[in-house]
């Protein structure tokens, strides 16, 4: 799993790479929590998604926003972090022209600017969010919601409360051609520190069923 850096709007960006060694593999862009309150590519639900995606036999890209770890910059309120991952996913996108898909995944902050993220690029095919921050952060921008894909929340979340994500998940879930599989993990806090495997085997499980999915769809072609 390399390291890499590549250019961002405000300098270089730092990231972890790994690249499939199936033709044509799908993408997946995987996005940290909130960089002044610890956030990193490195954060543990981050890697597990990171991970879930690699099983898959995605070539997945996950990184730094401005100003942690190696990458330049500073903290800019989620704008400038949506351009860094505007930059991560055409970085991403130019080692894999061929891509049979492209798929975004984050954490809390990092959910709501890689739902910010589905609205502008057309070629992001399903994603995975966990936590967003629906209490903290305005989605009225998904409407409608380009693409359905997975939510996972913990019923005993006290940064991001089950309700406010439950109530998102309703208004997604109303809109035409739309579906949104909300998976909520009992006990589990917003970290997810000791439900990790159980989170893990939801995304495991979404990610298998949507490939298989895609597999069938393409023989029927």
């Amino acid at each position: 799993m390399p390291d890499v850096i590549f250019n961002g709007p405000e300098g270089r960006l730092e990231g972890r790479y790994h690249h499939s060694k199936q033709p044509n593999a799908p993408i997946a862009l995987m996005l940290h929590p909130h960089p002044q309150h610890g956030g990193t590519m490195n954060n543990k639900v981050v890697y597990t998604l990171f991970h879930a995606y690699v099983r898959q036999g995605f070539s997945v890209l996950r990184f730094n926003f401005r100003g942690v770890g190696r990458s330049q910059g500073s903290f800019d309120r989620g704008e400038g972090e949506l351009s860094d991952a505007a930059s991560a996913l055409d970085w991403l996108q130019s080692y894999n022209q061929s891509a049979a898909a492209c798929w975004i995944a984050g954490f809390s902050f990092g959910a709501w600017i890689g739902m910010q993220l589905l609205m502008r690029r057309p070629e992001i095919s399903s994603f995975v969010s966990v936590a967003p921050p629906a209490n903290m952060y305005d989605f009225s921008f998904l409407a409608p919601c380009p693409s359905s894909g997975l939510i996972v929340q913990g019923d005993k979340d006290d940064v991001v409360p089950e309700t406010a994500v439950s109530k998102l998940v309703t208004k997604l879930s109303s809109q035409r051609g739309i579906t949104i599989d909300y998976r909520v993990v009992p006990g589990a806090g917003h970290y997810f520190q000791d439900e990790m495997e159980v989170l893990e085997s939801h995304v495991n499980d979404y990610l298998g069923k949507a490939m298989a999915a895609d597999e069938t769809k393409s023989a029927a072609r």
